[in-house]
């Protein structure tokens, strides 16, 4: 815990303030109406103001971003065409199946919340197809009180009151959003749950529905395919066990249902960008990879509700 920090509230209360990297972090115990819906609620700054190039691979997370202060520069989505966003400030990206760049000139100071695919879909109100593999700016998903929201944020520089604003309008927003379909959030256990091994003729069969059927409501509500979601369920399982270290790619292709090593190669290049083994040796935190040696430590790493 850092006291006299800029920002830092540390000794009011639950929030933490930390040194990681080149960032300071804030983190704080989730709000129980939120927590069902978060996979990761984190606040920093830059301690030293240092410009910056990443490369986001996809989490199988819906991810709200608010500036507190300088834009970035533009974040491009790799393999789509006109895929790049130009000069954005507050965004929504919805779930990816391929990498990102994102480029920031410096100074950055942000809030940085992922939601579950369906938490997402409840708090932004509309078709999570409509958001797949997109970074977009905030007010043009949450409407023009959002930008209401991020200029209250950005003048308040006490953290704890930061996360009060926030988690009250979020949990408004929660409060009438719509329901996922249970079919849909049991054929999305299923399919997490099993790391994306699950065959989606069986999960189709388990909900009462037909394979089509399926397919539509839930890319409609998740954001990609089944199949899709499958292939980063299997990324991220591979990611993770390979965080562990000391472990083979042929034991990893294996454990993740690749057919072989091959195979898992081609799908890291498809998702990420990279291969396992320069995805080990990057400086990373969740699903960033630095591109530049100037590049601090992500923005992305997780933090748990406690």
């Amino acid at each position: 815990m850092v006291h006299g920090v800029r920002g830092g509230t540390a000794g009011a209360g639950a929030v933490e303030v930390a040194r990681l990297g080149g960032l300071w972090r804030v983190t704080r115990p989730w709000h129980p109406g939120l927590r069902p819906f978060l996979r990761s609620y984190v606040g920093y700054w830059e301690a030293v103001t240092t410009p910056y190039e990443a490369r986001l691979v996809p989490t199988g997370c819906a991810t709200l971003l608010i500036s507190l202060a300088e834009p970035f520069s533009q974040v491009r989505r790799l393999g789509v065409r006109g895929g790049g966003s130009g000069k954005i400030g507050s965004l929504v990206v919805g779930l990816e199946d391929r990498p990102a760049i994102c480029v920031h000139p410096g100074g950055q100071e942000a809030i940085r919340v992922e939601f579950t695919p369906l938490g997402a879909y409840r708090l932004f109100g509309m078709p999570m197809s409509e958001l797949t593999n997109l970074a977009i700016e905030i007010r043009d998903v949450l409407g023009p009180e959002a930008r209401t929201l991020v200029e209250r944020l950005a003048s308040t520089p006490d953290w704890a009151a930061r996360f009060d604003l926030l988690d009250a309008a979020l949990l408004a927003r929660l409060g009438y959003g719509p329901e996922p379909a249970p079919e849909v959030g049991h054929a999305w256990q299923l399919l997490s749950g099993s790391a994306g091994a699950v065959p989606i003729a069986r999960i189709a069969a388990e909900v009462g529905w037909s394979q089509g059927y399926l397919i539509r409501r839930f890319t409609q509500q998740i954001g990609l395919t089944p199949k899709a979601s499958a292939r980063v369920l299997r990324f991220r399982h591979a990611v993770a066990l390979l965080g562990r270290g000391a472990v083979s790619l042929t034991d990893l292709s294996t454990a993740c249902g690749f057919y072989d090593q091959s195979h898992l190669n081609r799908e890291f290049r498809a998702i990420a960008g990279t291969t396992p083994g320069q995805m080990v040796a990057s400086r990373r935190v969740e699903g960033a990879l630095a591109l530049a040696a100037s590049a601090n430590s992500s923005k992305t790493e997780p933090t748990t509700g406690r």
